[in-house]
């Protein structure tokens, strides 16, 4: 995608910018404007579409749209990252096509359409500072972003929300952006909650909000600056990989399974090579994440760290998901004084490692993970904290 900037060069939304570009696009005052989270899981990677759990938090990185609705039947949609604009019909069939980035546009537009909403014209204009290609989900900001602004355009605001909304812009990720995503991103940028982690069943739809607001403690987001794409092949092999070996244990989802069935099936041959590793990771992954969500709440730290880097190790050797510069951050981050745990987080093949750490040690502890990184790959690996914010929703203009 081309649609947002990086973290690093944009530290935070600057609304009154926004709303001049919108008038200079668009020669008149934005109506509305809304926002939508990245987010950060914190422990449960790959484990969404296979039915699992997953512990994710909305970050204070954000898609903002700015919207004006239209007296015609048209969508118009301007990225500020990207040149021209892209249009669409509402009453002609929507489809893929180019730019890639405002196929999650046309997608959530053509669900939202067949769920029904009486849709009108307007122009929308976006903007963010979630981290691309960082495991940020940078993609389901958009979508929810998208979703949000076109519905209050059309004065339907909650028209659709909560986990249909999730479940409408994960269908569009999947049919119009190739990307075979779980539940988990679309959820928390819509569920989220300030001073939250979100413990989610992906199966039932269930939320539990754990609180994650310890003065005492912060969360650093270590960017690789590896891209990552999950439409590229290797998401949707390890998905099927896992569908294939919960058919071989007889189960629906590997959620149905255990380590100890798992080990077994190994044991007689049931399972073997890629599948065994797929699915020994997410049923290990599925229980770690339970147990994080029971140290969090008791603000065991120290447990939920080693939780952090055995889901990590499992992540690198079984799922096969990390890379070099990741495992070098996770490495260095365990040698640092104040470090209760790290691991990647998010698809993999790049993107983001995730450090939680004393906060009165956080400086200290991003100067040695950036000088290590640095040392070793030679070039900068941006370092920010972040807390646990709402979910999406409108802003004031």
């Amino acid at each position: 995608m081309t649609v947002f900037r990086r973290a690093d060069s944009l530290s935070r939304m600057d609304l009154p910018s926004l709303l001049d570009s919108f008038r200079g696009f668009y020669r008149r005052p934005a109506a509305g404007a809304v926002q939508a989270p990245g987010r950060v899981n914190l422990i449960g990677e790959h484990t969404d579409y296979n039915d699992g759990f997953v512990l994710p938090i909305a970050i204070d990185r954000h898609v903002v749209a700015l919207f004006a609705p239209r007296e015609d039947r048209l969508i118009t949609f301007r990225s500020l990252q990207a040149d021209g604009t892209v249009s669409v019909n509402l009453d002609s069939p929507i489809e893929p096509g180019s730019p890639n980035w405002a196929n999650y546009c046309r997608g959530v537009t053509a669900g939202l359409l067949r769920a029904s909403v009486p849709l009108t014209g307007c122009d929308v204009l976006l903007d963010g500072n979630v981290p691309l290609g960082g495991g940020l989900s940078s993609s389901a900001a958009i979508e929810v972003a998208t979703a949000l602004a076109l519905l209050e355009a059309a004065g339907a605001g909650g028209a659709v929300s909560g986990r249909d909304l999730a479940l409408l812009c994960q269908k569009a990720e999947h049919e119009f952006a190739g990307a075979p995503c779980g539940i988990m991103d679309q959820s928390i940028a819509i569920l989220g909650q300030a001073g939250r982690a979100m413990l989610l069943d992906c199966r039932s739809g269930q939320v539990r909000q754990v609180p994650f607001d310890d003065p005492g403690v912060v969360l650093l987001v270590a960017d690789t600056q590896v891209k990552h794409d999950i439409s590229d092949g290797g998401y949707a092999a390890r998905r099927q990989q896992c569908h294939s070996a919960a058919a071989r244990l007889g189960v629906p989802a590997l959620r149905d399974a255990d380590e100890a069935r798992v080990a077994a099936a190994g044991r007689q041959g049931a399972l073997e090579g890629k599948e065994l590793m797929r699915a020994r990771h997410v049923v290990g992954e599925i229980a770690r994440a339970q147990t994080a969500c029971e140290a969090l709440s008791a603000g065991d730290y120290r447990r939920f760290g080693e939780l952090m880097y055995a889901s990590h190790a499992s992540l690198r050797d079984d799922y096969e998901v990390s890379c070099e510069e990741l495992d070098a951050i996770v490495e260095a981050a365990r040698g640092c004084p104040g470090v209760h745990g790290a691991r990647m987080t998010g698809g993999g093949f790049g993107g983001c490692a995730i450090i939680l750490a004393e906060a009165k040690q956080a400086d200290s502890i991003t100067r040695a993970v950036q000088q290590s990184f640095r040392d070793r790959f030679g070039r900068a690996c941006p370092i920010f904290a972040t807390r646990a914010v709402s979910g999406a929703g409108k802003l004031p203009l």
